[in-house]
């Protein structure tokens, strides 16, 4: 099948309107390296060029840039008929992972450095198609213009190529335009988690021409299991002769032409099913009914 793409953001490259999610491939409870690198060869199999990962995307910080140095070596031995010059890998930084917790730390000069880490871990010959800062400041020790300095350099050390942030509000979104002209805010959307929509920020990207990249789209590690035994997916499921989850990603995708939902898979099969979703089109009634449910 022909996989449907957009462009990411007012840029003329082509990302298609699924992406790979690579945070259960490098965390607690991740496959092998065989068998995680065997899930990334199908997605690319599959027609799926973008792959969303991160430089916290570890089990600790001894393990920092695992999912990155994984990506590239998927890559690197990928044989399938797909042309790897047209993956786009989206790379994030400004986490840090104690002992196996997760910290912002949007220190200018730590940035600076995950930048170059990242940079390095991705083969370190082209850059970094997208760079997305990975949380919003949670205090006032930097400000926006301060966390945004070593991005921006990075742009000119020809690092990053283009930059987007993630769990940013409209008005944190203005102000960093100011600073550096972004292409994508990848934010939480789900049933479950549905501020996007209602807080402007989807209609901010739907506006200005940026893509947004809904992470978490089934709900999180917590959640995901549930949607199996929701009855309205489950009916809806059998209406369009697919999975609960293919419903859920096709209701995301209903939302806006802007939207790109980036499943997580640790098996071939999930990334085999979520490519589904993009054959199916829910009628008005159907989404409506998705709309006025309450999930719990």
């Amino acid at each position: 099948m022909e996989i449907p793409t957009i462009n990411l953001g007012h840029t003329n490259m082509k990302i298609t309107r699924i992406g790979l999610g690579s945070m259960p491939l490098s965390i607690y409870g991740r496959p092998t390296r065989k068998d995680a690198i065997n899930v990334i060869h199908r997605t690319l199999d599959l027609g799926i060029t973008l792959i969303d990962t991160a430089d916290a995307y570890c089990l600790d910080e001894n393990d920092k840039n695992y999912s990155e140095i994984l990506i590239y070596e998927a890559l690197q031995t990928y044989q399938g008929s797909a042309n790897i010059n047209n993956i786009i890998i989206a790379t994030k930084g400004g986490l840090i992972r104690p002992n196996g917790a997760w910290e912002t730390d949007l220190n200018p000069l730590r940035l600076r450095q995950a930048i170059k880490k990242s940079y390095e871990s991705l083969g370190g010959q082209k850059p970094i198609l997208l760079w997305q800062i990975h949380n919003s400041p949670q205090d006032n020790k930097y400000s926006l213009k301060e966390i945004f300095q070593p991005i921006c350099e990075a742009i000119e050390l020809k690092l990053i190529k283009y930059v987007g942030v993630s769990n940013f509000t409209v008005e944190q979104i203005k102000e960093v335009q100011t600073y550096v002209n972004i292409k994508s805010v990848q934010n939480v959307f789900n049933i479950y988690k549905r501020q996007a929509e209602f807080d402007g920020v989807l209609k901010y990207c739907e506006d200005n021409n940026l893509t947004f990249i809904a992470y978490s789209p089934m709900g999180g590690r917590r959640k995901h299991k549930k949607l199996n035994q929701e009855k309205l997916l489950i009916n809806l499921g059998e209406k369009y002769h697919c999975s609960p989850y293919c419903i859920v990603l096709a209701w995301i995708l209903s939302k806006s032409k802007c939207i790109v939902p980036i499943p997580g898979a640790s098996k071939i099969t999930s990334i085999e099913d979520s490519v589904k979703a993009l054959n199916i089109h829910l009628d008005e009634n159907d989404i409506e009914l998705i709309n006025n449910y309450k999930f719990t």
